[in-house]
């Protein structure tokens, strides 16, 4: 007996780095030292001391049960990227920037040419946001998991001058909220979306007049990666005053985390087009719009707050960087929370 015959193939193990190496030399940043393969990563902090009192921020997570459709689709040349967005975008909020990124991949078997297309995705996301893939693991879980799935979570680095720390504290009433266009789902809610929509093939493949997409291809779109966005603002000279990325727990969960005490947002939910996806998902779903905007992104990936002076400045910037920007609410005085006006159009009747 040997420890093949047990479920582990070392072999395909060593393939699998082989066929990965492509894609992590494409994300490689001049102060990452050695190769892949040593028993740990490292990145020189050489550059960092031109900062005048650097503050290393940290970032782990993962894709919940997007990666089943992944599986489902036979599709696994994007999910990587949602392992990265998830991680990169908590750096930024704070306004860091990422430095290097590991990944973690559970599988029930090592298919070498479907592991390195998985990280090829993380690459991809690593690209985006300009940090390097330093390092990861690989775990084949034989017994523990079938042979077909997987499962995917990453660590990220970051690093950000203390001085300019997106802390929240100075949000006062009068600021304008601006919200980034997301992709669609993005990362959360994946276990309602899949109580929604059968998880087959056929289900999946269906081509959705509505979405211009197959339901699948819609479902499966990358989450947006907003590094790039907040980088160009404070090129521009804006100092953002409070970000959130909005993950699971939507507008009411997570735009308060941005919030001090003693401040209120508002966000003006006609102003700017959730994305049809949504739509359907409430209509098909039976989904109240309460709990929508309470589970998913609903169109916005991520909500920052500006001085009204800076409105117009972080517009542009925001577009220069690629991402589309809305003007989405204030800051009120008031207990520290997020109220939603203007309710839309979620729940269209069926034709």
């Amino acid at each position: 007996m040997d420890y093949k015959t047990s479920g582990v193939d070392i072999e395909a193990g060593y393939k699998s780095v082989e066929l990965m190496k492509e894609y992590v030399k494409e994300t490689m940043r001049a102060e990452v030292l050695g190769g892949l393969g040593g028993f740990s990563g490292a990145f020189s902090l050489a550059k960092i001391k031109e900062m005048e009192e650097p503050v290393l921020l940290s970032g782990t997570d993962g894709c919940g049960t997007k990666v089943k459709l992944a599986m489902v689709m036979d599709k696994h040349d994007t999910i990587g990227i949602d392992a990265v967005a998830m991680c990169v975008n908590d750096i930024a909020c704070a306004g860091g920037e990422p430095l290097f990124f590991l990944d973690y991949i559970a599988c029930g078997k090592n298919y070498p040419e479907k592991i390195a297309t998985i990280v090829s995705g993380v690459a991809e996301g690593c690209k985006q946001s300009g940090c390097a893939l330093i390092g990861g693991e690989t775990a084949e879980h034989p017994g523990l998991m079938p042979e077909d799935e997987y499962d995917l979570a990453g660590f990220t680095v970051g690093v950000v001058d203390k001085k300019d720390i997106i802390t929240g504290e100075d949000v006062k009433a009068g600021d304008v909220l601006i919200g980034m266009a997301s992709s669609g789902v993005h990362s959360n809610g994946f276990s309602l979306v899949r109580k929604i929509f059968r998880m087959d093939k056929e289900t999946l493949n269906t081509y959705i007049d509505e979405l211009g997409t197959t339901l699948g291809e819609a479902l499966l779109a990358p989450t947006r990666i907003y590094v790039g966005a907040l980088k160009s603002i404070k090129n521009a000279g804006v100092r953002v005053k409070a970000c959130s990325h909005i993950t699971g727990g939507g507008f009411y969960e997570n735009i308060p985390r941005m919030l001090p005490e003693g401040k209120h947002a508002v966000v003006e939910k006609n102003s700017y087009p959730v994305p049809p996806i949504f739509t359907l998902m409430a209509r098909e779903g039976n989904v109240d719009e309460h709990m929508m905007y309470n589970t998913y992104n609903m169109g916005l990936g991520m909500v920052l707050a500006v001085d009204p002076a800076d409105v117009d400045k972080t517009m542009e910037a925001i577009k220069a960087a690629g991402d589309t920007p809305y003007v989405v609410g204030k800051i009120t005085d008031g207990e520290k929370g997020v109220t939603s006006v203007s309710y839309t159009h979620l729940r269209a009747p069926r034709d």
